[in-house]
């Protein structure tokens, strides 16, 4: 596959900020940055103990510089005994010393900087580690102190206390609730080393407000908000029962914030509050919620007031067929107006299948019985996926907004299904008793070399196992290579950023092109995008080819790609 482009020489080293991107720096940075999502554990090992660090994303923010994204944004590098792949935290304002110092962390933060790169960091508000001070005291306080105040401590029901106080289910299996030895439960949306905080409660907001200055003061640019709509719970007795729930999906929850634990009314005094905080600093800081919520629910997360941004998780989860995805596109672009903020778009993260995969499997797939297959039923399409995948990429990049890459996806890596059972860490997998092997398989430690103990991840192997083949995938595979998505991807950011005038988008052909699996719009500055979701080739406008995800073919679009065309129009 040879993405065909012009424009700037994608082999060309990067020597320090770019003096074309003022826009970069000033205060609304973020309304159309492409922002880099770094696992920090798997993304490279500075001291080769199979873990990676904070010296390691250090060492090559370099290839984030050249492949021309805006800012990074590290997943927790926090205190952690890994239940949750680091979302369970010990301690909020510091460094696990498996991942380095807050030496290392400011020092990260320097040389992000001087390459110009801003620096967001992941806070995860809903939950702490069971290991955390906080929750050690309150064990040892006792029923009835202040200190079990901080979470969420309750007697359970039926004879003796011995059922949970409620229904409610954890996201990843089993009950929300966790019996102590003194016959008390505790609540944990997530994994029971993960209680939940009792956001009622002024000193778990003074301490959050803490964490933000204290993170806002080293230098970090903006906040990933774990959970952002999980925060508050109505916890007046007596607890409500919520009754049998397949799922905590969006359009299960209800429209008018009524919910017990999910996407409640109260949550967004929260986050005017923390407004205030981001605002103490020039420019303000800025954050993106993670909130799997309706639609019409999420605008409220976005504002100026509150937080700024929302994750638009339904682009995402959109299939490939073109009526789809331009509902989806026009409800985000409507919802980021409304807020007076800017839409989101993301492909793939650390909690979901790699678009390359995800894009090669047949429409209706189920996803969860393809990764117990170890990939095998269905088997994917790799090359068909990455051509989906990537001409999905540039749509996404074609978009009005920030756009969110996961590490590894300029790679085109797959998603490694076929990890061993022993080898799996994701406590999904524990919890749903081996009936969802988790999210491991897009966790897998990135390849930076051909070869190697961990194809240059580091010098002693890796803490997940790597795949055979997975170095031809590296950036030293890639390098240069006009057919590999390394290329593709280098090209496109830096188009991208000199094509950017505004955010207004135009959407050119009826019903009848998008029926035909053709979505195709306009964007200021004279340059268009046009995406074949279909098996059929179709017409291009006349103009200058900027780029295309695949080779064409005269003047016509083939199935599948995505192009860019500066008109005269």
């Amino acid at each position: 596959m040879t993405a065909q482009h012009l424009g700037p020489d994608p082999t060309t080293q990067h020597l320090g900020p770019d003096p074309t991107t003022a826009g970069r720096r000033s205060r609304d940075w973020w309304r159309q940055a492409v922002v880099y999502q770094v696992y920090p554990r798997s993304f490279a090992d500075s001291d080769g103990d199979g873990i990676g660090d904070l010296p390691g994303v250090t060492s090559r923010l370099g290839h984030l510089a050249d492949l021309g994204v805006d800012a990074v944004w590290l997943s927790p590098f926090y205190p952690s005994e890994l239940a949750d792949g680091g979302y369970d935290v010990a301690d909020y304002r510091d460094v696990d010393p498996r991942l380095g110092t807050l030496d290392d962390f400011d020092a990260m933060v320097t040389e992000a900087h001087r390459l110009g790169l801003k620096v967001m960091v992941d806070i995860v508000p809903n939950h702490s580690s069971h290991q955390h001070v906080w929750f050690q005291e309150a064990l040892r306080a006792g029923p009835g102190s202040a200190a079990r105040e901080r979470y969420v401590f309750r007697e359970g029901k039926g004879a003796h206390g011995a059922e949970p106080p409620t229904d409610w289910v954890s996201c990843f299996g089993g009950p929300a609730w966790t019996r102590l030895p003194d016959g008390w439960w505790y609540l944990h949306l997530f994994a029971p080393q993960q209680p939940d905080f009792n956001w009622d409660n002024p000193e778990v907001r003074a301490e959050f407000r803490k964490t933000l200055r204290f993170w806002s003061d080293r230098g970090v640019d903006g906040f990933r908000v774990d959970v952002a709509h999980g925060l508050v719970k109505d916890l007046a007795a007596p607890l409500r029962d919520i009754g049998t729930v397949e799922s905590y999906q969006p359009d299960d929850l209800p429209e008018d914030g009524s919910h017990p634990f999910w996407d409640r009314d109260e949550v967004h005094e929260i986050f005017r509050d923390w407004r205030t905080v981001f605002d103490e600093y020039d420019p303000p800081r800025i954050a993106v919620a993670e909130a799997w919520v309706r639609n019409s629910r999420r605008t409220a997360y976005a504002t100026p007031q509150e937080l700024g941004q929302a994750f638009n998780f339904d682009f995402l989860r959109a299939s490939l067929h073109a009526g789809e995805l331009r509902s989806s596109i026009d409800t985000a672009l409507a919802d980021a107006r409304s807020a007076g903020a800017t839409a989101t778009w993301v492909l793939s993260n650390h909690d979901v299948i790699r678009h390359a995969s995800r894009h090669g499997l047949p429409d209706g797939c189920d996803e969860e019985a393809w990764l117990l297959s170890d990939g095998q039923q269905p088997c994917v399409d790799r090359e068909f996926g990455l051509r989906r995948a990537l001409a999905a990429t540039l749509l996404m990049l074609a978009l009005p907004g920030s756009a969110y890459v996961y590490q590894g996806e300029e790679l085109g890596l797959p998603e490694v299904a076929d990890l061993p059972r022993e080898a799996l860490q994701d406590p999904v997998w524990t919890r749903s008793r081996g009936r969802s092997k988790g999210r491991d398989g897009c966790r897998v430690p990135l390849p930076w070399r051909r070869g190697g103990s961990s194809y240059g991840f580091g010098s002693g192997g890796s803490w997940l196992p790597q795949p055979p083949g997975w170095g031809e995938l590296s950036v030293e595979a890639q390098q240069g290579d006009p057919a590999a998505p390394l290329e593709l991807y280098r090209v496109a950011l830096r188009l991208r950023r000199g094509l950017l005038a505004d955010e207004a988008l135009e959407w050119i052909g009826g019903p009848e092109a998008v029926a035909g699996g053709l979505l195709h719009f306009r964007r200021s500055g004279g340059w268009e995008c046009l995406t074949n979701l279909s098996d059929a080739a179709r017409p291009l406008p006349e103009g200058e080819l900027l780029l295309s995800s695949a080779p064409l073919s005269g003047d016509r679009l083939p199935p599948w790609t995505t192009a860019w065309v500066r008109t005269a129009g």
